[in-house]
């Protein structure tokens, strides 16, 4: 079970935080990824985290995105700075049982809800 938080309005320039909250097995021992889609656009994936913690992120918010697990919360978590007007999606969590990151949405078995991400210029 995946529950998103965090997200709202946001200015350009400013930054953003979202947690994803994970029951039932330990954040640790699965491959967890944070994916958006715009209005009109389809679903892409923006940072990843494998089984043993090694992010993985979407060129267009590599620099400016951070990836992490807490285990003592068992959350997962997307913080980004610098955010721009194409920051704007509704964003979800995904996770799926085994090592590999980063792939695509059919890979996923687990979703959240989503969280709408809002960024004005």
């Amino acid at each position: 079970h995946l529950v998103e938080s965090g997200g709202g309005s946001v200015q350009a320039g400013g930054s953003l935080s979202l947690s994803c909250a994970v029951s039932g097995i330990p954040v640790t021992a699965i491959s967890m990824c944070w994916f958006r889609r715009s209005t009109g656009e389809t679903r892409e994936k923006v940072a990843s985290v494998d089984s043993a913690g090694e992010p993985f992120y979407r060129a267009t918010v590599d620099g400016r995105a951070a990836v992490s697990k807490d285990a003592v919360a068992n959350t997962f978590n997307l913080r980004m700075s610098d955010v721009r007007p194409e920051d704007t999606a509704t964003y979800y969590c995904a996770a799926r049982e085994g090592v590999a990151a980063f792939l695509p949405a059919e890979d996923y078995h687990f979703w959240g809800q989503g969280t709408q991400v809002t960024v004005s210029s």
